[in-house]
Parts: C-alpha cells; sequence; structure tokens
C-alpha cells in the first residue's frame, strides 16, 4: 500500500513538471524569443565575470561538470534527444522509416558541427603561431625576473601538438564550446516543443516518454547554465561570441530554413510533421500544424 502510495505520487509529480515544462516549450512567444535570450547571454554574460568568485569551484576548468558533460556535449544531447524523438514518433506511428526520418535531423546537425569542427582547426592552424617559453635562458642573459619571458618562436605546428607539449598557441579562434552550446540549447528546444501539442492532441503519454522529456528538459537547463559559467569564468571575447553566432546561424539555417521545406527525399522535415495528428484526420492536422509552425516562426 505504501509503495503503491508512492508510486503514484512520484507519477504526480512527473505529469506535473512535465506538463508544465511541455506548456513553456511549446508556447509560440518562447519559440520565437529563445535565441534572443542566447544572444543576449552571449552579450552581457562575460560582464558576470566582475562580479562572480574566481575561487568558485566553477572556475576551475576541471570540475565535472566540465570534464563529463561539457567535452562530451554532442553524445549527451545525441542520447537523449535521439531517445525521446524515436519514443515519441514510434509510439504513435509504428513506422521505423518515419522514425529514423525524424532521427536523420540530428544526423544533419551532427555532420554540421563536425564540419565546424574541422573548418575551426584549419583556420586556427592557418592563422596562428605556437611560441615556447624561455624562461631560464631569459634568466641567464639578463639575470632579472621579468614578468613575460621571452617567447621562441616554433614553426610547422599545429595547436594540438603544440599545446600538448605544453607551449602557448596564439591564433585566431572561434570558441567551440560556445558554438555547441548555443546549437545543443537551440536543437532540444526545437525537438522537445512537440511534446505540448502532442499532449493536447491525446497521444500516449507514458512513463518512460515522460522521463525522457524530463531528461530533455534537464539537459538544455544544464547546457544553459554552463554556458553562463563559460561566459562569467572564462570569458573570452569575441571568440565565445562568434561561436555563439554559429550556433544560432545553423538553427537558423537548418529549422527556419531547409527543414520548412517539408519532408522529401532531401529534407527530413520539422518536429512533429507525420506524428502530431490523430489516425482520423491525419492530412489536415499535418496541415495546420505546419501552417502554424510557419507563423509562429514569422
Amino acid at each position: 500500500m505504501v509503495k503503491e502510495t508512492i508510486q503514484m505520487f512520484l507519477n504526480s509529480v512527473l505529469v506535473v513538471i512535465t506538463d508544465l515544462a511541455a506548456g513553456l516549450l511549446g508556447n509560440a512567444s518562447f519559440r520565437r524569443h529563445f535565441h534572443l535570450l542566447l544572444s543576449a547571454l552571449l552579450l552581457f554574460g562575460p560582464l558576470l565575470n566582475l562580479w562572480v568568485s574566481h575561487y568558485s569551484v566553477f572556475a576551475k576548468r576541471t570540475h565535472f561538470l566540465y570534464r563529463v558533460f561539457l567535452r562530451s556535449g554532442w553524445g549527451w544531447t545525441c542520447i537523449f534527444v535521439g531517445s525521446f524523438v524515436f519514443v515519441l514518433s514510434f509510439s504513435v506511428r509504428r513506422s521505423l522509416t518515419l522514425s529514423l526520418r525524424h532521427l536523420s535531423r540530428l544526423a544533419v546537425a551532427g555532420g554540421l558541427w563536425l564540419g565546424f569542427r574541422k573548418l575551426l582547426c584549419l583556420l586556427e592552424n592557418a592563422t596562428g603561431s605556437c611560441y615556447e617559453p624561455l624562461s631560464s635562458t631569459f634568466d641567464l642573459a639578463s639575470g632579472t625576473n621579468g614578468d613575460q619571458p621571452l617567447l621562441l618562436l616554433r614553426e610547422d605546428e599545429t595547436k594540438e601538438a603544440c599545446v600538448r607539449s605544453g607551449m602557448l598557441w596564439r591564433g585566431y579562434e572561434v570558441s567551440e564550446d560556445a558554438l555547441l552550446l548555443c546549437l545543443c540549447c537551440l536543437l532540444l528546444a526545437e525537438e522537445t516543443a512537440v511534446f505540448g501539442p502532442y499532449l493536447s492532441l491525446g497521444g500516449p503519454s507514458g512513463g518512460p516518454l515522460r522521463i525522457l522529456f524530463l531528461f530533455c528538459i534537464l539537459l538544455l537547463s544544464l547546457w544553459v547554465f554552463l554556458l553562463l559559467c563559460l561566459l562569467a569564468y572564462f570569458p573570452q571575447f569575441p571568440t565565445q561570441l562568434l561561436g555563439g553566432a554559429l550556433g544560432c546561424l545553423s538553427w537558423r539555417v537548418l529549422y527556419q530554413g531547409w527543414y520548412r521545406l517539408g519532408p522529401s527525399w532531401y529534407c527530413p522535415g520539422r518536429p512533429g510533421v507525420g506524428v502530431l495528428s490523430t489516425q482520423s484526420n491525419q492530412d489536415e492536422t499535418s496541415e495546420a500544424l505546419c501552417e502554424t509552425n510557419a507563423n509562429e516562426i514569422n
């Protein structure tokens, strides 16, 4: 009896939390302005460095959240978002083809992320140089301990080899962390926004689906928190601003551009298309949802 009461209480809490989160993410105003919130964080977040404590645990790059989540950010996003999208689409239509089509949006975003990483790596290696501190040579030659040790240029070095050797790399950089976090935040917001309309249409919403949705919400909150920590404790202007701008640009090109063309052999379509409809009026509801999504973006 006690066990059943606890289960009912936990299930009720889960339903309330997920219903509230689904209502927020499915709200048209939230979807229109969420990218503006991220833009404001990128612009004004570095100012928090004037007030945060530099002795905080979040001021260390070796912190647990940075090591476990940030370094594998795209992997965590794919696991939770991919699970949610697959369970949601397959539980309604029982179509593996439809589920794979919706999952292909993650593959596209993943390919874009990898492409950006390669391009940014080429950019850094082409515009940067590796410097080796010569503190010992400087001390012998001058007999004093200067604040800035002499640096010796090392040619034909890549950034990875330079940093691995304990030397200093200076070049034109774009923050990959800011790019990844902004892209993941916007992707999570888009993919989970369909859960509110899905519930309003009376779709089956068992415990596993709601738990996956809750994990996605927690992951979204974590990415926003980590972005704020990076901007406050490790400000790098304008590299972080450029990285965030690339993340927002990627989202706009994919979700507000290409995916709006509708599902076809060359386009996976927007989230929810082909899923958010009943069996009796599938075509009419899908068309109405597509029009609603287009109006929300405009």
